[in-house]
Formats: structure tokens, C-alpha cells, sequence
């Protein structure tokens, strides 16, 4: 009798431990099996994965095609950096029709100067943190090809099209240099997040979308100096622990769209929601993905 009751037990041990070492190998931890539930987001589109293996954390309609308002400016950044023999301190004279432009749009600026001369890295800067389309329109224009100005900015946004294909990027097209489209500019979560997750690799724009703020030193028309004070759009900067970048983007149609990407212990997280319904909400709605991201 206590020969059977022996067996008993022993079944009963090996029975549990198979039950585990299936839960183990299906990938599925005691603490993941707490963890909190998917969460709810206002964005309509929204992707998360983790860079460093691809794989993907969250997914919400997440190849829809949608407006992106100037998240589209990772792409410019993305076409200049990849240039040949790239010079950042190479300087761009700031021409009228870059003012124009931001005028005639009511877009966000950069507030450079006509006839200042600013380097291709300051324009970065002010690509990426005030958002400035007329950072955008003065780097189409020096890294597009052609005999006019209409031709160059042509060219450059055919490149960021050509890159975009060379990405896998296969839901994204792009007609403006700066997200202020003509009806044909799109992308979904998971392109825009491929995107980062490359262009984050580049430390050049590394640097400049983790910076918080900065004053750029350029060269003014009469040969003097002027400081330009720029402050990044990301509030993600300073508000989660960990955030490493990297750009927001509104719009009439876009609403409220945010790139993020932020490491912790070692892992890094990076993702998109677009069509979020505020400045506030885009901030909840990333900082409810990566909480979750880190969490799996």
C-alpha cells in the first residue's frame, strides 16, 4: 500500500514538473502570466518592438496607412545622413524662400535667418528638435540634384521614396520633405518604427534626439554670430526614465503622432502611435507602450 501511495507521489512530481517546463519553453514566466493586461490606447495606429531582436511587443493596426505629419522628418534626416562623403560642417546659406515657405504654410520653424550661413549638422538640430520645415526645406534643397530649386527638393523627396523602398518600408510614401504633404504622404506604425530602429543607429542623430535643448552658434550675413535656442518637441525627454529619442508630429490630418524609443537594463524598446487624439495622450499613449514593452 505505501509502495502505491510512493508512485502516486512521484507521478503527481513529474506531472508538475512537466507542466512547468512546458510553461518555461512555451515562453511563458509566473511573472508574465501577472503581467498587466494589453493596454488600452487613444492613438489609432500603434506598433512597439523590442530594436535589438525585432520582435514585436505590441501592434495596433499597425500597417494602416496614415497621415504622419512631421515624424516624415526622420526620413530627411535618414536621406541626409546616408549622403556620400557627408560634411556636417559644411554651411548652407539660408535663402528667402525658406522663410516663405514657413510663412505661407503657417509650419513650424526653426526661425533662421535669411542669409545666415548654419551647417548641415546645426540644421539637423533644427530639424529634429523645434521641428523647423524650414531646416527641412534648406536641406532638400542643398542634398537634392538639379539645375532649380523645384527640381532639387523633387529629387530629394524621390530619394527619401528610394530609401524608404530600400527599408522594406512597403506601406510609406512620401511627396513633401517635411510631412506637409499634397494628399500622398503616408506611412503606418511599423514602417515609421523599422525607420527608427535604423536611422537610430547613426550616432550623429542619436545625439541630437536625446538633446533636450541647445543654442547653435551660426554665421550671420554681415560675417558676425548669432546664437540660436532650440528646445525639442519630445516632452518623452526628462518625463521617462530612459527615453533616447526621437520626434513628434501634428497635423490637420495627422493629429498628434509620436516616434519613441527608450533603453532599460540593457533593452531598448522603440515604437509609434499615430492619430492620437492630443499632445497629452500621445505622451500616455507611448508611455503605456513602453511600460508594457519592458514588461515582455
Amino acid at each position: 500500500m505505501s509502495t502505491g501511495i510512493k508512485g502516486i507521489r512521484r507521478a503527481s512530481a513529474v506531472t508538475t514538473a512537466l507542466t512547468a517546463g512546458a510553461l518555461l519553453t512555451g515562453g511563458v514566466t509566473a511573472t508574465q502570466a501577472q503581467a498587466a493586461p494589453v493596454p488600452s490606447v487613444t492613438a489609432k495606429g500603434g506598433f512597439v518592438m523590442d530594436d535589438r531582436t525585432g520582435r514585436t511587443l505590441f501592434s495596433k493596426t499597425a500597417d494602416t496607412k496614415r497621415n504622419t505629419g512631421s515624424t516624415t522628418k526622420i526620413m530627411t534626416a535618414k536621406v541626409v545622413l546616408s549622403q556620400r562623403n557627408l560634411n556636417l560642417n559644411s554651411k548652407v546659406t539660408i535663402q528667402k524662400a525658406y522663410s516663405d515657405y514657413i510663412v505661407s504654410r503657417t509650419a513650424s520653424s526653426a526661425r533662421l535667418i535669411v542669409g545666415d550661413k548654419v551647417t548641415v549638422r546645426q540644421l539637423l538640430y533644427g530639424l529634429m528638435l523645434p521641428s523647423g520645415c524650414d531646416a527641412a526645406y534648406a536641406l532638400a534643397d542643398k542634398f537634392g540634384t538639379g539645375s532649380t530649386r523645384a527640381a532639387r527638393v523633387k529629387s530629394f523627396i524621390g530619394k527619401m521614396n528610394s530609401t524608404a523602398r530600400g527599408l522594406g518600408m512597403r506601406n510609406t510614401k512620401f511627396d513633401s520633405f517635411d510631412g506637409i504633404g499634397n494628399g500622398n504622404n503616408y506611412s503606418t506604425p511599423r514602417d515609421l518604427t523599422k525607420l527608427a530602429s535604423n536611422v537610430m543607429k547613426n550616432s550623429t542623430f542619436r545625439t541630437i534626439v536625446k538633446t533636450k535643448s541647445t543654442k547653435q552658434r551660426v554665421t550671420t550675413r554681415n560675417g558676425g554670430y548669432r546664437n540660436m535656442p532650440w528646445t525639442n518637441s519630445n516632452k518623452l525627454l526628462g518625463t521617462y526614465s530612459g527615453t533616447i529619442g526621437i520626434k513628434t508630429g501634428s497635423g490637420p490630418e495627422a493629429k498628434y503622432c509620436l516616434v519613441f524609443a527608450a533603453t532599460r537594463n540593457g533593452k531598448t524598446v522603440i515604437g509609434t502611435v499615430l492619430t492620437s487624439s492630443s499632445d497629452v495622450n500621445r505622451l500616455k499613449d507611448a508611455k503605456k507602450l513602453m511600460d508594457y514593452g519592458f514588461r515582455r
